[in-house]
């Protein structure tokens, strides 16, 4: 696409009012959109009225919302406008629930939708097939989904458009993009965050975000918060966060479009001129950027009244606002009819069905147009990173166990040097919610800084108007943020508490559900991975206790399709390592990482390590006693911490009972457990039984709630000899180790769950047991009078 070239900022003379002839145009073209509008929530059949409507021209179940999208077709029309008249570079994010009869609307009045589904051909035919889909079975959802063109953004979920929109301009410097933002949108918390997104925007580098809070004052029963506050309340709401508000409020079409038009001109010479001083006279003072209160009816230009009660400027004019069916009022088809006509499609299209040129010329054309705009289709625009070699960062490991290391301080001085090959131009970033140096990743700010673009004192730290970290305390925020990255073509890393990234549960789930649709549609493209570093996990959680502990996101992500999602859980650094080289470079996947950040010992050299995660499950020899022989029993394990006590386990095993021949099973790639049937990554069942046997007992130590390798694994042979011990919902502010202990995953459980299962020991094992229990006294005595763990577990080191 080619970039618009900023003016300079001179003094720009009053807008000038649209023309007769202008506004006659811009009308027709906002009537066609409306038309098309009403036409996909109501019609299959006669789609230019031809001949009278009858019953059998109307759908049978009649779903879509109506109530926002005359207001989106209003925005759409003046956008194009703006942007032929000043070579814009924009796309256009649908922010109100169900929004998807104006977006689709606009692509198709712009030719967009007719290049990328040919058989909704420009005439009669093709509008007929463009009615009849929409909210219908095989056919296309009542939002902007992903087969919409031009969309980033469902608006299905409410709170993440604004969000979304800033991740798309980020590093974008000649992107706009225009977000509509919906009256009952804007009462979601994301939202309302959000708006302080501003504060992270450097105008010198990155693009510009035009929000356009869609005024029409209700939600599907109640009235909106924003529509009923004053507008004095609402002014100094909007300038508190720290927005120019401009406003465009009415309800007669003649006069709306000149006061839309004129109110575009100055928010385009605004933004223009915010941009000429920061990247033309270095001026990085933080501007109050301008947006758009757009206050129009709902359900504007419907019908003003159904069975006399009022339904345009009403909450009832949020869906469908007409009952047109067999048992129906009559008069309901014959209101229709009217509605239809009141946009005059004779005057909007020829009589092949197309749209008359002199309106179609309103729309730009190529890839200015919002629909063909590749940002919004952000694959095509995809380069690979530029990765250093991981080998580079392993960490020494002469022997299992040798030494110890931060998993998560490792990785971070590859993700520093990452950022270094990525900087220009910037192509990758890391986003987290004030978590980045907690998560031990502070090597990251010897390559750059904290983006921030509100006041810095004297003691902070990394903060520049300029930086490849981006950081607000709003998991929200962060997540939407890196979607509009991930969206228009970029890359980037996502790093959080692994209890709190439950709080983007659902936008994890929309960002899966889009992924999943896109891979079904053949215009997409692939974009790159959204992918998730999980630490400070459940069981390195003593000093937080209770509230910090949840390892569940990953049960929540396994629900996804196995076309997409992937979890990884490596045991040590050099896996780290490996893990987030091959997540980088993977293509549309939702990739969760979970490893820990504080010192713990590493297992694997850096040939071993890899070799590991490219298998994704491996028995370790050094660890096992089998020799290659049928083992007694399995010891496995999947997680830094679950590795660790298993090897512990394996280690008491070995010097009390050296005749019990273990396999030591560690899991890397949690999918590998799943049957091949099921997911890609899932072992067969011959190699999973050439792992864990088919009739053996299997001990499974796992960083999660144990439930869910029971339900990877419930079709198994030895399925009933699975035994998983994991996170049970016990915890407190205790020691690392008693956390193993409180929810029976320690060394010494694990020994006895073994004992347990190999009745073939006898007395060696009862006196073994009777050991270990003594040991879980010991140790409960011994941390609460010294608030430690013993010398033997805090020195303990594997030994060959």
């Amino acid at each position: 696409m080619e970039t618009s070239t900023l003016a300079p900022p001179a003094v720009r003379p009053a807008p000038v009012p649209l023309t007769a002839e202008e506004v006659t145009l811009i009308d027709a073209y906002w009537r066609a959109a409306n038309y098309l509008s009403v036409g996909q929530i109501y019609l299959c059949d006669n789609p230019l009225l031809r001949e009278p409507l009858a019953l059998a021209h109307v759908k049978k179940m009649l779903l879509g919302h109506w109530g926002t999208t005359p207001g989106q077709n209003f925005i759409y029309t003046h956008l194009n406008r703006a942007i032929k008249a000043h070579d814009l570079n924009m796309i256009y994010l649908s922010g109100p629930g169900h929004g998807g009869p104006a977006v689709v609307a606009g692509t198709y009045l712009e030719g967009t939708y007719s290049e990328v589904y040919p058989n909704i051909s420009q005439d009669e035919i093709g509008l007929k097939r463009l009615f009849t889909q929409f909210s219908y079975p095989g056919g296309i959802s009542s939002h902007a989904s992903p087969q919409t063109p031009g969309s980033i953004h469902e608006g299905g979920e409410l709170g993440y458009s604004l969000s979304h929109a800033f991740g798309a301009v980020f590093d974008n410097p000649e992107l706009v993009v225009a977000c509509v933002i919906g009256d009952g949108e804007a009462e979601t918390g994301p939202l309302a965050t959000a708006w302080h997104s501003n504060k992270f925007l450097n105008p010198a580098r990155d693009g510009a975000v035009l929000p356009i809070l869609h005024l029409n004052g209700y939600k599907i029963s109640n009235p909106t918060v924003l529509a009923r506050i004053t507008p004095d309340e609402l002014d100094q709401l909007l300038r508190g966060y720290g927005w120019t508000p401009y406003y465009v409020e009415g309800h007669e079409p003649e006069l709306m479009h000149q006061a839309m038009a004129a109110v575009l001109e100055e928010v385009v010479a605004n933004i223009q001129q915010i941009q000429y001083e920061a990247r033309e006279n270095g001026d990085l003072t933080r501007p109050r950027w301008p947006m758009i209160v757009l206050k129009s009816p709902k359900g504007w230009t419907g019908p003003k009244e159904v069975d006399g009660v009022p339904n345009e400027g009403t909450f009832r004019s949020h869906q469908v606002p007409l009952a047109v069916s067999a048992s129906a009022p009559p008069a309901h088809l014959a209101q229709l009819e009217g509605w239809l006509k009141s946009y005059r499609p004779e005057e909007l299209f020829d009589d092949e069905g197309k749209l008359r040129p002199e309106i179609a010329a309103l729309a730009p054309q190529g890839t200015h147009r919002m629909g063909a705009n590749p940002n919004a289709n952000g694959g095509l625009l995809l380069h690979d990173l530029h990765l250093p070699n991981y080998a580079d960062y392993a960490v020494a490991v002469p022997a299992p166990g040798a030494v110890e290391a931060s998993d998560t301080g490792t990785v971070g001085k590859f993700l520093r040097d990452v950022l270094r090959l990525n900087a220009a131009p910037r192509n990758f970033r890391v986003f987290g919610p004030d978590e980045t140096m907690s998560n031990k990743l502070e090597a990251v700010f010897e390559a750059t800084n904290r983006q921030w673009d509100a006041a810095v004192e004297v003691n902070d730290e990394f903060l520049a108007p300029e930086g490849g970290v981006l950081e607000m305390l709003s998991e929200h925020q962060c997540e939407g943020w890196l979607e509009g990255y991930l969206l228009t073509g970029r890359h980037g890393l996502f790093n959080c508490y692994e209890a709190f990234v439950h709080i983007v549960d659902s936008m994890f789930n929309q960002h899966a559900k889009w992924l999943k649709l896109t891979l079904e549609i053949p215009w997409r493209r692939k974009i790159a991975s959204l992918n998730y570093l999980l630490t400070s996990t459940v069981w390195r959680q003593d000093h937080n206790g209770f509230t910090h502990q949840d390892p569940g996101f990953i049960d929540h992500v396994i629900n996804k399709k196995a076309s997409i999602v992937r979890v990884y859980l490596p045991p040590d650094a050099n896996c780290l390592l490996s893990v987030m080289d091959h997540c980088l470079r993977s293509r549309h996947y939702v990739n969760v990482i979970v490893a820990g950040k504080h010192p713990a010992p590493q297992w694997l050299p850096m040939d071993a390590a890899r070799t590991h995660c490219a298998e994704g499950i491996g028995l370790w020899p050094w660890a096992s006693t089998d020799a290659g022989q049928e083992p007694d029993a399995v010891l496995a394990c999947c997680g830094d911490v679950p590795t660790l006590e298993i090897l512990a386990a394996a280690s008491i095993l070995r010097e009390h009972l050296p005749e019990l021949k273990i396999r030591v099973v560690n899991v890397v790639d949690l999918l590998k457990l799943e049957r091949s049937t099921e997911h890609p990554h899932g072992l067969s069942e011959a190699d999973y039984d050439a792992l864990f046997t088919r009739d053996k007992p299997v001990i499974f130590a796992f960083h999660g709630y144990p439930w869910l390798v029971h339900r990877l694994t419930y079709s198994r042979a030895n399925n009933q000899l699975l035994h998983v011990r994991g996170y049970k919902e016990e915890g407190t502010i205790t020691t690392a180790f008693d956390m193993t202990v409180l929810n029976d995953m320690d060394r010494f459980h694990l020994a006895m769950d073994v004992l347990d299962r190999v009745p073939q020991l006898g007395n060696k094992g009862a006196y073994l047991k009777q050991h270990l229990k003594n040991k879980l006294v010991e140790h409960k005595r011994y941390i609460e009078h010294h608030g430690e763990d013993m010398p033997e577990i805090r020195n303990w080191q594997w030994k060959a």
